[in-house]
């Protein structure tokens, strides 16, 4: 059946580094866009990034352009998010998911993993 599986999520100081991965199975993950998301504590969820399957461009919130970065390793099944300068509003819920496109109808969701930026 179709997975998607977050991993990588922590605790790390601000200014410090995560990579988040997403594990894709039961689909081909050559075929679908995947999103990243982020629900903060008491707040709503909100979009992160999204990579397309066709061309692989990306797009990203604003508040985090410059210093996340979205990539896919179709080979691997995996789609990774890399976190550098990390600040404490970044603390959040981080979850992916697949769609034919980014932007519109996504149907699977992973389970989560907490990423929380404190000293």
């Amino acid at each position: 059946q179709v997975q998607l599986v977050e991993s990588g999520g922590g605790l790390v100081q601000p200014g410090g580094s995560l990579r988040l991965s997403c594990a894709a199975s039961g689909f081909t993950l050559d075929d679908y866009a995947i999103g990243w998301f982020r629900q903060p504590p008491g707040k709503e969820r909100e979009t992160v990034s999204c990579i397309s399957s066709s061309d692989g461009s990306t797009n990203y919130l604003d508040s985090v352009k410059g210093r996340f970065t979205i990539s896919r390793d179709n080979a691997k099944n995996m789609v990774y998010l890399q976190m550098n300068s990390l600040k404490p509003e970044d603390t959040a819920v981080y979850y992916c998911a697949k769609a034919y496109h980014c932007g519109q109808g996504y149907d699977y969701w992973g389970q989560g993993t907490q990423v929380t930026v404190s000293s």
